[in-house]
């Protein structure tokens, strides 16, 4: 779980106390250290997905974070890779790491880009937007990308309906959910608000082609569908 470096109880305390934004600056120096951070064999996975689909040029990472995605992004892109983030503490780990990412620190909700990249992704981030609010964040990053661009993220299997981690993820988003109903500012974390059945139905009302490929290195489970899948939201080429 959390390594010895990693924050203390209390600063994961004052962390789900404030906004995601301050919350996630306060975090950013041990953020690496906790399992939020993408791992590392998830970031391979994507990588090696995505390299048939190419060539890609220009890349973003969609709510970068300290830059775990902007590693993948610099295996697949032959050009300049860029990060968005709305935390600056985020962007200070990121700038860090990935001296050559161009980095902005910007809402999701309102990328202050034209369509200049072939490829974008994202890691790990979707559970800080609401539903109402997630075809919003796929139409800006739709007008972020060139004609025939990509979207691209892993999307994990759901949890067995009564397992163990099916029971810690509902248990997670009740807590965040009367978190926010009595105290403010509200701190948006939630996981089982981005389904697959939904996802593709945003995608596609956004404007993408969507596609799924399985990601068999990550494994399979008992029925043998794929653990989990990289989502692949292609935008129409002019």
């Amino acid at each position: 779980m959390f390594s010895p470096e990693g924050p203390t109880l209390r600063e994961l305390t004052v962390q789900a106390l404030s906004s995601v934004e301050h919350g996630y600056d306060r975090l950013a120096t041990k953020f690496d250290t906790t399992p939020f951070r993408t791992p590392d064999r998830l970031l391979r996975a994507v990588a090696d997905a995505l390299k048939p689909l190419g060539p890609f040029n220009t890349g973003l990472d969609v709510c970068c974070g300290t830059g775990a995605g902007l590693s993948v992004l610099r295996s697949v892109c032959a050009g300049p890779v860029t990060g968005v983030d709305f935390s600056a503490g985020m962007l200070a780990e990121a700038r860090a790491a990935h001296p050559e990412a161009t980095l902005v620190r910007a809402d999701a909700l309102a990328l202050p880009f034209g369509p200049v990249f072939d490829l974008a992704v994202s890691f790990g981030a979707f559970g800080h937007f609401l539903p109402a609010e997630q075809e919003t964040l796929f139409r800006r990053v739709h007008a972020s990308l060139r004609p025939g661009g990509t979207l691209a993220f892993p999307l994990p299997a759901p949890p067995r309906v009564g397992s163990a981690p099916y029971w810690a993820l509902w248990g997670f988003d009740a807590a965040m959910r009367v978190r926010n109903a009595l105290w403010r500012p509200p701190f948006v974390m939630y996981y089982r608000t981005f389904r697959l059945t939904d996802v593709h139905r945003r995608l596609t009302a956004a404007g993408f082609r969507v596609e799924l490929l399985p990601m068999r290195s990550l494994g399979v489970r008992e029925d043998g569908s794929p653990r989990c899948r990289l989502v692949v939201a292609r935008k129409d080429a002019a």
